[in-house]
């Protein structure tokens, strides 16, 4: 039997608001296996970006439970969620967050500042990733001097560097033009056939129709999935 990469288990997320409870998420629960294609789609207000944020140990749950390989994160300390956020996931963004003051080189090398492991050894990675993904030429540049695809590639390397369980992308075509955002969801079919397990947060429907599998939300609460 297979361990889910990622399980959430009858998890609630309630904030504070004027002195009343508002409950986002309404008993969440979900498995996603190694390997897995995953899109999670919502309207606005759905929850969707609170259950990315648990995703992405960027918050933890009111209630139920947040495991990753089998570890429950739900009573983390935060610096214990900044580790696992380190190790197991890789953030892309729509608004690709690379440093603008830094190379695409060493923006792919900042996840392993907190890393034991060989800096050497990274940086050979990280050249060899971004000239498989196009991007090796831009090495040193700085973001304000590549395109829209060409930043969110780099991204894409950052997330990938430290072998991370999970490669978490949040519209990551939201900001780009319709050949580069299908060359981006081309790139990410690439790394789903390299075994990667990919879950990706979008309205879009043509990024959502590359997914194996969609996760719709609303009201806080999984709709179903297809």
């Amino acid at each position: 039997m297979k361990t889910p990469v990622l399980e959430l288990i009858h998890v609630y997320k309630s904030f504070k608001r004027d002195g009343d409870t508002v409950d986002i998420l309404k008993d969440i629960s979900l498995k996603i296996d190694k390997g897995d294609f995953i899109a999670i789609m919502g309207p606005s207000g759905s929850g969707k970006s609170t259950l990315m944020y648990l995703i992405g140990c960027l918050d933890k749950p009111s209630e139920g439970k947040v495991i990753i390989d089998g570890e429950d994160i739900s009573r983390s300390s935060e610096k214990q969620l900044a580790k696992i956020r380190n190790q197991k996931v890789g953030f892309v963004f729509q608004m690709f967050n690379l440093l603008p003051k830094t190379s695409a080189l060493a923006n792919v090398l900042l996840p392993m500042i907190y890393s034991k492991k060989s800096m050497a050894e990274a940086k050979k990675k990280a050249i060899d990733y971004l000239n498989k993904f196009g991007v090796g030429h831009r090495l040193d540049h700085f973001p304000s001097q590549m395109s829209g695809g060409e930043q969110q590639r780099v991204a894409i390397t950052r997330a990938l560097i430290n072998n991370p369980s999970i490669i978490l992308a949040d519209e990551p075509t939201g900001n780009l033009d319709s050949k580069s955002g299908k060359d981006i969801m081309d790139v990410f079919d690439h790394l789903h056939k390299e075994g990667n397990t990919i879950i990706v947060v979008t309205h879009d429907p043509n990024v959502a129709e590359r997914a194996h599998k969609i996760i719709r939300i609303q009201d806080g609460r999984i709709l179903g999935n297809n």
